[in-house]
């Protein structure tokens, strides 16, 4: 299983970025798709999250009205686009599946996910 993110970098106060999760070796099917988010030295807290097998979009009320989650048609890979982005954005986002629940994005848990991608760094300037 891989899980490969891209499109972090730099970007300003209110701009926008958009990150993606190329997934390799699970279905989506079976998975909930989403991200964490570690700036530092603070601990790694959930984001969002995906499940499309009940089309169910989770979103932390920190990001909730400004970030979208969403997959391609293939089911390949997922998408965050963050619209309004504040400097306190700025952190590492990690790609993360949990098989069959989104119980741990929603609880801010990490031990309970399956896989992990990388990340990828963000950085957001004021």
């Amino acid at each position: 299983v891989q899980l490969v993110e891209s499109g972090g970098g730099l970007a300003q106060a209110g701009g926008s970025l958009r990150l993606s999760c190329a997934v390799a070796g699970l279905s989506f099917a079976e998975y909930c798709i989403g991200w964490y988010r570690q700036a530092p030295g603070k601990k790694r807290e959930s984001v969002s999250c995906i499940c499309t097998i009940d089309r169910y979009s989770y979103y932390d009320d920190s990001v909730a009205g400004r970030f979208t989650i969403s997959t391609d048609n293939a089911k390949t890979t997922a998408y965050l686009q963050m619209n309004s982005l504040k400097v306190e954005d700025t952190a590492v986002y990690y790609c993360a599946a949990s098989k069959g629940t989104s119980w741990y994005f929603e609880n801010g848990w990490t031990d309970g996910v399956d896989y992990w991608g990388k990340g990828t760094p963000v950085t957001v300037s004021s």
